[in-house]
């Protein structure tokens, strides 16, 4: 039997990648994806959780992508609501920085120039009186409020790639590309299923190679032309610490080195901070924070709050590489945000795109600009359809969360409250499908720890390509703050007996 011929290959289970799979099936084509260890393994799970326009662009005088990012905002809290939420954040006015008026003029820009129309403007703050100055030093006495969302940026990679596979779309994980060659049109893709150590052939009329920091590394390995674009990797590192306040918004804090840093509650017990810009040399697979960043945000993050922290007060932390355009730009946090494509047709063959850049606010915008530079390859694609659809488990209006989870508490009693909003959170409407037939305490099955039970733990396994407790407890969940280790073994040892003989979950 004669093996099909996808429209479109994509290498790299990043959020570029899922979004473009996405798209593309979406508006018929044929999709194959493949990602070399977990979704969203890499870059896209070690972001500072925001969909924002970036209101330090602005001084970069990137207004593109910042216009661009400020309209996207609205766009993904409607498509995703139960994983993008509004976030309010202070701005603390530093005397000796950026003055008042710049200041100012920025959030006049940043509320204007992206159509806002759900979250609310920009305001004034009395840090002397309003309760998020508490916790800062008594010098900060005035500040600025606005508007961005914070996002659980590994679960909206998972539900890209699950509604990509709604829609037809063939995603592999643990799939490693081994080498890509093109003739008569063609390409034919050599894989390595890393779980059964198999090798394989998928043939496809459209290559893209969405792989983010590995792009360099990849290219050797694929038919392409020699190409003076290189990618600039910049380091991104955030820690976590014990709640350094006890309210619901964010900080935004300048430093003397003109960067900022942000200071996030995170999951009601911690305090995430974050992020550095250090350029980096290295492999990939190997990126981790190093002690001079760890005193960096620690000491940043000091300057501003009353509690001071130190390297011993960080309970966790977690880096990424951004696979930046290499714009040429001497200082990494002044390297372009924005994507660059670019597109590789050698000589009359079978098109190749690279992707450099981007950042998670404008994946699907991203998305939609690679299927425009690939149309006149692929004349049967569909119109543009994923601005106004809902991502899956998010068809509930952005003011509809506590409804939902009542509605889960009515339909499931055997659920707490806290568990409920969790589960909602996590997986919105989903949620309710994936309860329908729990009524005991019983039916919950085998429990893991902090509100994980082997029902959910089942769901990720059959419909979320989850393969290990990893995959469960940090890039679905994240939950990994949560369960001690004994509890840990105790859910690699369940998931190991779920799927061993099935080497791959089914979407």
């Amino acid at each position: 039997m004669k093996s099909p011929v996808f429209d479109l290959a994509i290498i790299g289970g990043g959020i570029n990648g899922t979004g473009i799979a996405r798209d593309a099936a979406g508006r018929g084509l044929s999709v194959f994806l493949c990602e070399q260890n977990d979704l969203a393994s890499g870059t896209s799970s070690a972001s500072t959780k925001l969909i924002h326009g970036g209101l330090r662009y602005l001084e970069h005088y990137e207004f593109r992508l910042v216009r661009e990012s400020l309209k996207e905002r609205e766009v993904l809290l409607n498509a995703a609501p139960h994983i993008i939420w509004p976030l309010r954040f202070i701005l603390p006015h530093h005397k000796g920085l950026r003055p008042s008026w710049l200041i100012r003029l920025g959030l006049f820009l940043y509320d204007h120039i992206g159509g806002r129309k759900i979250l609310p403007g920009t305001s004034s703050v009395n840090l002397a009186t309003d309760e998020a100055g508490t916790s800062l030093k008594g010098n900060y006495e005035k500040g600025f409020e606005y508007s961005d969302c914070w996002v659980m940026d590994s679960r909206l990679v998972v539900l890209n790639a699950q509604d990509a596979a709604a829609k037809g779309a063939d995603i592999r994980i643990r799939t490693q590309l081994i080498s890509a060659e093109r003739a008569g049109g063609i390409w034919t893709l050599k894989i390595l299923d890393k779980n059964s150590a198999k090798e394989s052939t998928v043939k496809a009329r459209v290559l893209v190679n969405a792989t983010g920091p590995w792009l360099d590394t990849l290219l050797p390995h694929i038919s392409h032309t020699r190409t003076a674009e290189h990618i600039r990797m910049v380091k991104g590192s955030h820690i976590l610490v014990k709640q350094l306040f006890d309210h619901e918004r964010a900080y935004i804090f300048q430093n003397d080195d003109d960067r900022i840093i942000f200071a996030i509650p995170f999951q009601n017990k911690f305090t995430l901070i974050g992020t550095t810009d250090v350029d980096y040399h290295g492999n990939p697979d190997e990126v981790k924070i190093d002690s001079e960043e760890i005193s960096y945000l620690c000491e940043a993050a000091s300057e501003y709050f009353i509690t001071q922290i130190g390297p011993e007060d960080v309970v966790s932390s977690y880096s990424g590489i951004r696979p930046l355009f290499d714009d040429g730009k001497s200082d990494a946090k002044a390297a372009t945000r924005d994507y660059v494509l670019k597109l590789d047709t050698g000589d009359d063959e079978a098109p190749l795109l690279s992707i450099y850049g981007g950042k998670i606010t404008t994946y699907r915008k991203l998305a939609e600009s690679v299927l425009k530079r690939l149309a006149p390859f692929l004349p049967e694609m569909q119109a543009i359809w994923t601005e106004t659809a809902n991502l899956p488990g998010g068809d509930f209006s952005p003011d509809g969360f506590t409804s939902e989870v009542n509605k889960l508490i009515a339909t499931c009693p055997a659920i707490s409250t806290e568990h409920a909003t969790r589960l909602i959170r996590t997986y919105g409407t989903c949620g309710h499908e994936m309860t329908q037939h729990i009524q005991t305490t019983e039916q919950l099955g085998t429990h893991f720890g902090h509100q994980l039970y082997s029902f959910e733990v089942d769901y990720l396994l059959s419909r979320e390509w989850a393969q290990c407790a990893e995959d469960v407890l940090w890039r679905r969940t994240r939950m990994g703050l949560f369960l001690s280790p004994e509890e840990t073994v105790q859910l690699e040892n369940y998931i190991h007996q779920k799927i061993s003989g099935s080497p791959t979950a089914q979407s």
